[in-house]
């Protein structure tokens, strides 16, 4: 029996945006005449062009590609022409090298397939309509400014609560009886939104109206004693402030969608389950084979 599985799309899209963009616009003006295809050098009939030194450059760390070019060119071109000469003593190309080169072909024909879906993709209007859905037309978030008196145990939680009921400054008891980070500033959590508070703390703040103090609440830090200052609805964010995680999130998406559609019209099949063992993986002496 086969079956079937969803492709990590985050890990295809990491991996594209990962390779090296060679565009022209980035290139400084070449000579007359001077193209990718132009030979720079040749080694027992094997050429080694400008294209495969302009490529070569771009793999180096940041610190070398800020080397001189006279200097890069005459190191680049000095490190393909041993390269090629090792290459060519080797008789028969082994099967792991066979195999490191599809995994490479493949990864980078992927990264061009995703550099042309992500670039159409981001458009003023998709950016726009991804706001509007995120932000504009989603339901009003509230967001929370609270104060908390943490303590070890239920009694003492108890006994701060009932000082509290008698008129005591939550402030300052938090100061003298909390044993949160929080203490010393008089107890105060800040502005939070759903989701960013364990529970049941956060049912606790949601159920309080402001100005009103909870009864102790147990979390697996300890006791709390809660008081809800106030709350207010969360404005939503400039354009601006969150174009670039938008533009992620439209390139994503966009690949989703692409991955999908191809998805729909391929036929992919997988090994059945447990024949073979994960720890395969580690196994590279199978690659001696």
């Amino acid at each position: 029996m086969l079956k079937r599985h969803n492709l990590l799309t985050a890990t295809v899209l990491t991996a594209a945006l990962a390779l090296p963009v060679l565009g022209q616009d980035a290139l400084p003006d070449a000579e007359d005449g001077v193209t990718a295809e132009t030979v720079v050098a040749t080694v027992n009939g094997q050429d080694i062009t400008v294209g495969h030194m302009i490529i070569a450059r771009s793999q180096l760390p940041m610190q070398y590609q800020q080397l001189p070019d006279d200097v890069l060119f005459e190191g680049l071109l000095d490190q393909l022409t041993q390269q090629a000469l090792l290459a060519q003593s080797v008789e028969t190309t082994p099967r792991r090298v066979e195999m490191a080169l599809e995994n490479e072909q493949r990864s980078m024909l992927a990264g061009e397939a995703i550099q042309g879906v992500t670039e159409s993709a981001i458009t003023d209007e998709a950016v726009q309509k991804l706001y509007d859905e995120t932000y504009v037309n989603a339901d009003p978030e509230q967001e929370y400014q609270a104060a908390h008196i943490l303590v070890e145990t239920e009694e003492e939680a108890i006994e701060i609560k009932g000082q509290l009921d008698e008129g005591a400054d939550f402030a300052t008891l938090a100061q003298e009886k909390s044993t949160g980070p929080s203490g010393p500033n008089g107890g105060d959590l800040g502005w939070f939104g759903a989701g960013m508070m364990v529970q049941p703390f956060e049912d606790a703040v949601v159920a309080l109206e402001a100005g009103q103090v909870s009864d102790p609440v147990q979390t697996q830090f300890g006791w709390h004693v809660i008081k809800l200052n106030e709350t207010r609805v969360k404005s939503a964010p400039a354009l601006d402030d969150v174009r670039a995680e938008l533009e992620t999130q439209v390139q994503r998406d966009a690949v989703d969608a692409r991955l999908a559609e191809l998805r729909e019209q391929a036929e992919i099949t997988t090994s059945e389950e447990g024949a073979v063992n994960p720890s395969v993986l580690q196994n590279v002496d199978l690659l001696q084979n």
